[in-house]
């Protein structure tokens, strides 16, 4: 069953994020992709994340059809204006790719191109507006298109600090399913506590939301994670408890595989992140029991 369709029934929908090559070697692409089928019901694919210049997610989800998984891609308006938004979408949509996950482009100041020009011609809600015009028939300047491409959109929602922040982004949450979004992701999440009373409040929304677990590799990527982002609320006791672990490999694995398995009773999806390690996904899927 595919992954519209899956989250359409309202059953429980397992994705997996996959970062795509830095230059034209797919074979690690395409061998950790292959243990994951029948597992999971889609792959993440990145477009120029944290504005590392990567293959783009159009060519890997292309990729991912050849290998026998269905992709869900990436759009952000960062680096593309909207001409050419609507043509590489509509390509997609001629090689299979039907699933599109809106996201909020991080800044170039951290990017291995700094000198690259930021486009930002659309923000996220005009990029749902963009697609939803697309899926009538019609492109964004309102001429007719040949052929009418049908995609499943969602978007994905910050880490949340207060109820204040919280009643920011249900607002703009409503604006972009109002638009046509079917569904949200979360941030990674680490305070299980906190999360079940966001995922209360985000009920009303009234569509399937997926939650984020993201493999913490080391010590210090969880110490740098508590420290500059404080609103994913990584505790100390899960710092502590890599750090006193024998096996920190598997001990990170271990905790992803609690937090999936809790998970799974609160909401309709789970897309797991392993930044790198994406070789480690049967092993968290098996440690998740799924």
């Amino acid at each position: 069953m595919g992954f519209q369709k899956k989250l359409t029934k309202g059953e429980f929908a397992v994705l997996a994020e996959i970062n795509t090559p830095k230059g034209v070697d797919i074979s690690e692409l395409t061998m950790n992709t292959r243990f994951l089928k029948s597992r999971i019901d889609a792959v993440i694919l990145p477009d120029m994340d944290n504005g590392i210049m990567h293959m783009s997610s159009l060519g890997s989800g292309a990729i991912m059809l050849q290998q026998g998984l269905e992709p869900l891609i990436h759009v952000c308006g960062r680096d593309r204006n909207r001409m050419a938004l609507q043509g590489d979408l509509l390509s997609a949509h001629i090689l299979g790719i039907q699933n599109l996950l809106f996201v909020q482009a991080e800044e170039m100041a951290n990017s291995d191109h700094q000198d690259a020009t930021p486009v930002n011609d659309l923000d996220e809600k005009g990029l749902i507006h963009m697609v939803k015009s697309l899926n009538s028939g019609k492109d964004l300047s309102g001429f007719e298109l040949s052929g009418t491409p049908d995609f499943f959109m969602g978007f994905a929602m910050p880490s949340i600090l207060d109820d204040t922040q919280l009643e920011k982004e249900m607002e703009k949450a409503k604006e972009k399913i109002d638009l046509g979004a079917r569904f949200v992701l979360t941030q990674p999440v680490f305070d299980l506590d906190f999360y079940s009373t966001v995922l209360n409040k985000l009920t009303p929304l009234n569509i399937p939301v997926i939650s984020s677990v993201f493999l913490l590799k080391s010590v210090g990527m969880a110490r740098y994670m508590s420290i500059n982002d404080p609103n994913c609320r990584l505790s100390e006791d899960i710092i502590t408890r890599l750090r006193k672990s024998k096996d920190r490999e598997a001990e990170a694995i271990e905790i992803a595989g609690e937090m999936i398995r809790q998970l799974k009773e609160i909401c309709q999806g789970i897309k797991i992140s392993a930044l790198g390690w994406e070789d480690r996904l049967p092993t968290i899927l098996d440690s998740a029991g799924l």
